[in-house]
């Protein structure tokens, strides 16, 4: 059966550069694309980077039970993976990579068990962390303070993960990944 890895960490981590490293290694890994109802940032693409629906759209695929995972992350701003995303992949003989938010990743490995491994990606302070969001420059000081208040409780459930990953060094950070996942691939 294939396998998944579920990649997940606060806003500003560093777990979309360790999942696009991933994806660039020979690991037969295809990445997930997730739901949402946010914004499109710019040089994102619809059905690339995430499905950008509406929240009618979104709740009205919730109520058609169309998502193995699905969470309401601020009012009104929704994510959540779509079963038919998790057959293409499948159908293709790849393994499935998700990036993906704290409580979005523990109910994925609650739905996929022993099939999948979890990662969480931590900054090395909440301040790098910071600076890491504000240097982004694609959030209002509004959104990075929400997302700075969400990180201690998204911090609270990284023992709940199979393995930790302190993103110190970006590159250092990608090398450990690879190890993890390669390993669990080949049980």
């Amino acid at each position: 059966m294939p396998k998944c890895i579920i990649i997940c960490a606060p806003s500003g981590a560093g777990k979309t550069s360790i999942t696009k490293y991933l994806l660039q290694q020979n690991l037969k890994l295809m990445f997930s694309v997730s739901a949402c109802t946010r914004e499109k940032r710019a040089g994102e693409e619809n059905g690339k980077d995430y499905y950008f629906l509406t929240p009618q759209a979104f709740k009205q695929k919730i109520a058609a039970n169309e998502f193995v995972e699905w969470e309401e992350v601020y009012t009104d701003q929704f994510y959540g993976t779509l079963k038919t995303e998790i057959e293409r992949i499948w159908q293709q003989r790849n393994h499935v990579i998700f990036d993906v938010d704290v409580e979005g990743g523990l109910s994925l490995k609650n739905y996929f068990k022993e099939n999948a491994l979890t990662i969480f990606v931590k900054a090395p302070s909440i301040e790098i962390l910071e600076a890491r969001l504000r240097k982004r420059g694609t959030e209002t000081e509004e959104k990075i303070l929400k997302r700075l208040t969400k990180v201690e409780k998204e911090m609270s459930y990284a023992d709940k993960f199979d393995v930790i990953i302190v993103n110190d060094v970006l590159e250092n950070a990608q090398q450990k990944t690879q190890e993890v996942v390669s390993t669990f691939l080949k049980k």
